[in-house]
């Protein structure tokens, strides 16, 4: 993995009804975001033809459709999230070891065997709107953080490149898995002054960077501002500063 993929760490997330108000904003953020997020209701609204037309623009696609299903039925979607040329895509950790470890072998078959690039494959750990009461709610009573850290532990054992977890567990997990080149994307990052919306464990983009985040996502502070290039702008500003 080269330093220049890591170079700009935003990734803005398509979270809109259709296909036109996607490319617009991939329009209008090119050169300013590194990749773009195509969620559930995105990819439920456009399909993968949407997918392949942001790549064909020479951008980069995050897909968040989080899988989670028997084994065979994840490797295989896998796969073919693989032949659309995603540059990321998940899958949801508590699917297991064996869905993981499926999802992982039947990629890199599939990468050798046609010769293409191969994704990053992260493991979704806790989403950022749960609170301690919303996991107890489902039978999880192991603490919040422990919970996230023995998940992103799993997806290392797994051979999964990383997680998709808070930034409020970034620290814990860069401690607890001993692997320099294990990717952190954070969503719940949200720049200072504006509004949570349905996050609850929330960092500011310079904070998740300090934290060891490798990729940001951000939705509405972007796509719903003003003008979406100047905000974007403005983030990557202070992420450099960050950085530095």
């Amino acid at each position: 993995m080269t330093d220049s993929f890591f170079r700009n760490p935003i990734v803005v997330a398509l979270d809109v009804e259709t296909a036109e108000q996607a490319l617009s904003l991939v329009e209008r953020l090119r050169g300013i975001a590194g990749m773009f997020k195509v969620g559930n209701q995105l990819f439920t609204a456009a399909g993968p033809d949407l997918v392949r037309c942001i790549t064909g623009m020479g951008e980069q696609v995050f897909l968040d459709l989080k899988y989670h299903d028997i084994p065979n039925t994840v490797a295989m979607a896998a796969v073919e999230a693989t032949r659309l040329g995603v540059r990321i895509f998940n899958l949801h950790t508590l699917g297991g070891s064996k869905m993981m470890r499926a999802a992982v072998e039947a990629v890199n078959e599939t990468v050798a065997r046609e010769k293409m690039p191969r994704p990053l494959i992260l493991g979704v750990t806790v989403l950022t709107s749960h609170t301690q009461d919303s996991l107890n709610e489902v039978g999880i009573e192991r603490k919040l953080e422990n919970e996230v850290v023995a998940l992103a532990q799993l997806c290392a054992a797994s051979g999964v490149d990383g997680v998709v977890a808070s930034p409020l567990e970034i620290v814990p997990i860069r401690n607890a898995v001993d692997n320099p080149g294990f990717v952190v994307l954070t969503p719940g990052v949200r720049p200072a002054g504006t509004a949570l919306n349905d996050q609850s464990r929330v960092m500011t983009p310079a904070e998740a960077i300090r934290a060891g985040a490798n990729f940001l996502v951000i939705g509405r502070p972007i796509t719903a501002a003003e003008d979406p290039a100047q905000a974007a702008q403005m983030i990557l500003e202070e992420i450099e500063q960050a950085s530095d």
